[in-house]
């Protein structure tokens, strides 16, 4: 059972962003410092990306392993309340990004997945190290982090 009422629930969901997240900007701000010049949400894409590097034909998503199920990640849980909606809703986001991914695969777009999960603690940028060089020599695959 949840601790609020379902109006007072619906409103702290609503409230939790879909851009410019922490993790988001984490990454932003790693791969600007480092000359990688992107665009963010582009609508022209499927999914509308993160970030698109169409210089290197890379789009990048950060997925929150909430909202995007991790697979095996301890932060892909399914609140108790209401939880055969919640699956309905975990489902289709899980459909959506395949659906996406596999969009971008086929206009010849490299894909990268970035997991909240890799990005948490105080060390958040270290962890991307090995991205720029993903970026600049990756074939045309897709590749997620953590796996």
């Amino acid at each position: 059972m949840d601790v609020v009422d379902k109006a007072t629930r619906s409103r702290m969901m609503a409230g939790i962003p879909s851009k410019d997240t922490k993790p988001e900007m984490t990454v932003r701000r790693f791969l600007h410092r480092r000359g990688f010049r992107y665009t963010l949400h582009d609508k022209k894409l499927p999914g509308r990306p993160d970030l698109a590097l169409p210089k290197y034909r890379t789009a990048i998503f950060v997925h929150g392993c909430f909202w995007h199920r991790h697979p095996g990640c301890r932060y892909t849980t399914t609140p108790r309340s209401n939880e055969q909606s919640w699956q309905t809703k975990f489902e289709v986001n899980v459909s959506r990004d395949t659906k996406n991914l596999e969009a971008l695969r086929a206009a010849g777009w490299s894909v990268i997945i970035i997991w909240e999960c890799g990005l948490r603690g105080a060390n958040a940028v270290a962890h991307l190290e090995w991205l720029p060089d993903i970026i600049s020599r990756m074939p045309d695959v897709v590749y997620e982090w953590p796996a």
